[in-house]
């Protein structure tokens, strides 16, 4: 396999976790009695521009389908985040009613609802109906297709080119980068911003955060890895910002590479040197990731064992995809957690992909009262242990895996 940004060979391992369905490919009823498609899920990097990648064997149209069920507007926190951002970047940039927004991967509109309550024009990029559909029902403008170059100059002829563009937890998701990266040098005006969020593989690393590997997920990315692709891409990178999202994520501002006119802040060459010093452009600094997760996952199965020994009940909450890597990696099956609760309804009444544990609402923790309550999207602990603190009233406890074994009353 070759290198998806620079084209070279990959021989570097990072990671292997066995094979997996596509983690939001949730069953139904139907399908449930049918053969399901799994993959190989093996991550490596590349050693000349440091981009760690999912080895390919799926496509984007097989993962972002016409009954995608990722829905960002479910979690209290991240929408909290989104309107902190609308506000923050309305603040720094001047943005007005004479601004234009477009937001990449806007998924049910849960951010650019706050751009569209102050009355700026926005756009949303979103290719997945069931999502896009959403987001039409607040009132977006939804353009729904895949981001690239070919539909950003589509747009730039329709007259809506871009003051600035938000693309949160999609770089990382496209299979074309440089074709993805390229389309912004062409949206943007010449005086245009892009922002980008996505999960730090520095954060991936240190905190063993391997589930947050999944088929969706084609990059890992590091600052580093960014700024050669968006200097190869026709954009410069002028600063970025550490976030607590998704267990740690960076913020990065870009502009245009022959028109802005951004100074870079110093936080830029800090945090370069930084993932220098932890070693991002060293191959040995990848070694001994895969025990760290073969440990992850003996534990967290020696556990569900035991419980089921003892004769207690597991549940768990939240059918996140990082969930759905964690216990196919662990082959866990109903009879180790009978069943996951989830507040979206487009998930429930549905299966798990590859361990087909039921997903069903919240109202099944309250009847059923089970011993343990596993928090599957770890980085929503904080929240769900909040919204869920009624299972101590019958002595529940909260358990998280990642990135080791934690139990809590």
């Amino acid at each position: 396999m070759k290198c998806r940004h620079c084209g070279s060979e990959l021989k570097l391992p990072l990671v292997d976790l066995g094979s997996a369905p596509p983690s939001n490919a949730y069953l139904t009823e139907q399908t449930l009695h049918a053969p399901e498609k799994w993959f190989p899920l093996r991550v490596l990097v590349c050693e000349h521009c440091w981009l760690a990648q999912t080895e390919d064997f799926s496509q984007a149209h097989e993962l972002f389908d016409a009954d995608y069920a990722y829905f960002s507007g479910f979690s209290s926190s991240w929408l909290a985040h989104s309107e902190r951002y609308v506000m923050d970047m309305v603040t720094r940039f001047g943005l007005d009613t004479d601004s234009h927004v477009v937001e990449i991967a806007a998924n049910d509109g849960y951010l650019l609802q706050y751009v569209q309550a102050r009355d700026i024009p926005c756009t949303g990029i979103e290719p997945t109906a069931s999502t896009a559909a959403a987001a039409r029902a607040k009132g977006i403008s939804i353009v729904q297709d895949f981001f690239g170059v070919r539909l950003a100059k589509a747009l730039v002829a329709q007259g809506k080119l871009a003051d600035l563009t938000t693309a949160n937890n999609v770089l990382a998701h496209v299979p074309d980068i440089n074709d993805f990266v390229a389309g912004f040098a062409h949206l943007l005006k010449p005086q245009g911003v892009a922002t980008f969020e996505f999960p730090h593989l520095l954060h991936l690393l240190a905190e063993n955060q391997f589930d947050t590997i999944y088929h969706e997920h084609f990059s890992y990315l590091s600052l580093t890895a960014v700024e050669r692709i968006f200097a190869a891409n026709g954009l410069t990178v002028f600063d970025v910002e550490e976030l607590p999202t998704h267990g740690g994520s960076l913020r990065v501002y870009a502009q245009r590479a022959d028109t802005g006119r951004q100074p870079r802040d110093a936080r830029v060459a800090a945090l370069l040197d930084r993932e220098n010093d932890a070693g991002m452009t060293d191959a040995g600094s990848y070694a001994g990731f895969q025990a760290k997760t073969e440990r992850v996952k003996d534990d967290f199965l020696l556990f569900l064992l035991e419980a089921k020994r003892q004769g207690k009940t597991v549940a768990a909450y939240g059918a996140a995809a990082k969930g759905n890597t964690l216990m196919n990696y662990a082959g866990v099956r109903p009879d180790l957690i009978s069943f996951v609760v989830d507040r979206n309804p487009a998930k429930q009444g549905k299966f798990m992909p590859g361990s087909r544990i039921p997903i069903v609402e919240e109202a099944r923790l309250r009847a059923d009262k089970p011993d343990y309550v596993v928090i599957l999207p770890w980085n929503l602990k904080p929240e769900v242990m909040e919204q869920l603190a009624y299972v101590r009233e019958w002595g529940g406890r909260f358990v998280t895996a990642v990135p080791t074994l934690w139990t809590a009353s």
